[in-house]
């Protein structure tokens, strides 16, 4: 039996103002039109391809329909179709007629296939829950209200795409399957010719943040007539600011990377999160993000031990396990104040790092944690078949390490399934590149869907070698990435020796996972923990114990970081420092603030 229980945020919730917040801060324009609110929804049979005839009531967008917050509580079934649908009028001078357009409509992601039609005309499909994707409406736009449908098919974890945690028999570290659109959709106008993205890569060494514009062009765009007279369409105006003052400045081809140098570099961290302004102009197109000057890698310390670094230098990463589920909204949190709540509390806990676990959040999370300054390590989303109990469940107790090119062992015997894997970890790379904070991938955990990691980790540093690699997470090391990554749960953690030839970081990836049930505040009448105490003096005293004996002596002999488990509440999990309803606190603030100022090198 599960209960509905409210954040403080999901309680005050304004349903005609909902996430209204600018969804990208990294690419910002002036141009913003948001399509979260009220919208029609139907669940019909996935045989039928066509429209409803009629909706069965309203959802409450972004939030999937099995969520407290959607208005709904139905659970979309493999079999099923959701349907949305709502009205869509331009305001007035929304479409500029000085210069030609295109109207761009958004979704931050949506659960896990959908088919995008305006009045009748399909104008984009996407598959993958946790990326985003966007259509042109303009070809299919009218004057005055169209007629806005989208249709969602999301089979879950019967099929191999990427699903998280989710899982429609829902149960101990398994969560309820949510489908749909579950982050921001909003609509914008560009000119023809304009700014696609940015890739902004910080040399701090060097001294100079390295940016290239990458310009987008519709086939067939007349370009002369798509930018302002006497501009060069092809060239990018770049500037970077400090305190609103240009530090530099550069004017180049939109396509090729250019190196501008900063004076005097202020680096970020998580003691000093500074970040530098970026303006964009290209042709009519104008856009503002921002970089922050920071390097992350492995070397050695003083003593030759292995060490992650920040900033050139060695640098403890004290982090918590943070899932970003919540009890109203699931995979969405029901305001832009509560992503921030979390971070904030973390950090004050003495916190230096937040591991995201199997979830991409929206971009204005990775936002918060760049300008409030702590570590991101971000774990890529698992798919595949069945896992195999063997392969992910045993080695909790006992350790085993499986070869991971047994694909059919690890739920990956569909070559399709590890391609699309691939296809995504790629997209999830583009996506999150220019984050300040990100700074470990993390390819697979606990050998869900796990496939090629010490490949896989390869690939990742090809394509980002400005980060660090954590290509296993918790078991079945293939000797692959930058780190040497362990779950301990029910045994004592000890440093174990390290192999001839690893240089890697050695990594404490999970481990604690202490259960107190509040009363009132939980989800279910399960309890799921690694430990279960009765009250908080008991959780108390086990947490100090459990860092004073086993976490701090281990840092001198080469634990480079921690993640403990977890920040909240999951379902029947109930093992975070803070209750589902993010209500209670389980621990003093003082005390866990205590235990990680020790967490030091």
């Amino acid at each position: 039996m599960t209960q509905n229980l409210l954040t403080p945020w999901g309680e005050t919730l304004d349903p005609d103002n909902v996430l209204p917040e600018y969804p990208r801060p990294q690419l910002v324009r002036d141009s913003y039109l948001n399509l979260n609110g009220r919208w029609a929804y139907a669940i019909t049979t996935a045989s039928s391809e066509d429209e409803p005839a009629a909706y069965d009531g309203e959802i409450l967008v972004p939030f999937s329909p099995e969520s407290v917050l959607s208005g709904v509580g139905r659970q979309l079934q493999p079999d099923q179709t959701l349907w949305y649908r709502r009205p869509l009028s331009l305001p007035a001078g929304f479409v500029p007629t000085e210069t030609p357009s295109r109207v761009l409509l958004h979704f931050g992601a949506v659960d896990q296939t959908c088919r995008v039609f305006l009045n009748g005309v399909e104008v984009g499909k996407h598959t993958g829950g946790y990326l985003p994707f966007h259509c042109d409406l303009t070809d299919a736009l009218r004057d005055g209200e169209n007629t806005l449908v989208v249709a969602v098919r999301d089979i879950s974890d019967t099929g191999h795409h990427s699903r998280g945690k989710q899982k429609l028999r829902r149960g101990g570290i398994w969560y309820t399957a949510q489908s749909g659109i579950w982050q921001t959709v909003w609509v914008e106008c560009v000119p023809v010719v304009h700014v696609e993205r940015l890739t902004l890569t910080p040399a701090l060494a060097d001294g100079y943040v390295e940016v290239t514009v990458h310009a987008a062009q519709p086939a067939g765009a007349d370009v002369a007539d798509a930018v302002p007279a006497g501009t060069d369409p092809a060239d990018a105006r770049v500037e970077v600011l400090a305190d609103g003052v240009v530090v530099g400045a550069v004017t180049a081809p939109a396509g090729q990377p250019v190196r501008i140098p900063i004076p005097d570099v202020r680096p970020w961290s998580p003691e000093d999160p500074y970040l530098y302004d970026v303006t964009v102009a290209l042709g009519a197109d104008r856009v503002r993000g921002y970089v922050g000057m920071r390097s992350f890698g492995v070397g050695p310390d003083a003593a030759g031990v292995p060490r992650l670094l920040l900033n050139g230098r060695p640098y403890f990463h004290a982090g918590i396990l943070d899932q970003g589920y919540w009890s109203d909204g699931m995979y969405t949190a029901p305001s832009d104040a509560a992503l921030v709540h979390d971070i904030e509390t973390m950090k004050r806990l003495g916190f230096t790092m937040l591991r995201k676990h199997i979830k991409i959040e929206p971009l204005r999370w990775y936002h918060h944690c760049d300008r409030l300054g702590i570590l991101v390590w971000q774990d890529m989303v698992n798919g595949g078949s069945s896992y195999h109990p063997l392969v992910v469940t045993a080695p909790v107790l006992t350790p085993l390490r499986l070869d991971d090119r047994r694909y059919r062992w690890f739920g990956r015997g569909d070559a399709e399934g590890r391609a699309q894997f691939r296809t995504e970890l790629r997209d999830t790379i583009e996506h999150l590149r220019n984050v300040v904070s990100l700074a470990v991938w993390v390819p697979f955990n606990e050998g869900w869907g796990q496939f090629d990691a010490a490949r896989v980790a390869e690939e990742v540093a090809a394509l980002d070698p400005t980060r660090t690699v954590d290509h296993a997470s918790g078991w079945h090391d293939q000797g692959g990435g930058d780190l040497r990554s362990l779950h301990v749960y029910f045994r004592r953690f000890r440093v174990p020796r390290q192999r001839r030839g690893d240089s890697r970081a050695l990594v404490l990836s999970e481990y604690g996972g202490y259960s107190l049930r509040m009363a009132g505040h939980a989800f279910t009448d399960k309890e799921f923990g690694y430990q279960r105490f009765t009250d908080a003096d008991t959780l108390g005293a086990a947490f100090t114990r459990l860092h004073t004996e086993q976490i701090v002596p281990a840092i001198d002999r080469g634990l480079s970081a921690t993640v403990y488990t977890q920040l909240s509440d999951v379902e029947d999990e109930l093992n975070g420092l803070l209750s589902y309803d993010r209500r209670i606190a389980k621990l003093p603030e003082e005390l866990v603030r205590a235990v990680n100022d020790r967490l030091r090198l």
